[in-house]
């Protein structure tokens, strides 16, 4: 638990600031996480375990320059692709209704 509770800093959403050309980024991430513990009760409640994961995913960045400070969000490619295949088997769905409603 203690190793869990240290990933979730603050440190985990806004990444390391970097600068070039005097332009400075500031990489943000989404950050889930999750866990469980139980024991067993077949065993008369001695067997214990636990697990627990952190996942992390970019959203975008903090651009600064100069006096002004800019959004730009990242592009997630899975779901871009995830949601052109979702619309290609809800096209070919409506297709063979209509195609057997004639």
């Amino acid at each position: 638990m203690e190793q869990l509770l240290r990933k979730l800093t603050g440190q985990r959403v806004f990444g390391e600031p970097y600068e070039k050309d005097g332009v400075t980024f500031i990489p943000v991430v989404a950050v889930r996480a999750g866990g469980g513990f139980g024991r067993s009760p077949e065993k008369g409640g001695e067997a214990r375990g636990g697990g627990g994961g952190v996942v992390n995913r970019p959203v975008g960045m903090f651009v600064l320059k100069d006096d002004d400070v800019q959004w730009r969000p990242a592009l997630d490619l899975n779901r871009v692709i995830l949601g052109g295949q979702i619309l290609a088997g809800l096209a070919l769905v409506v297709y063979a209704v209509t195609r057997h409603a004639r």
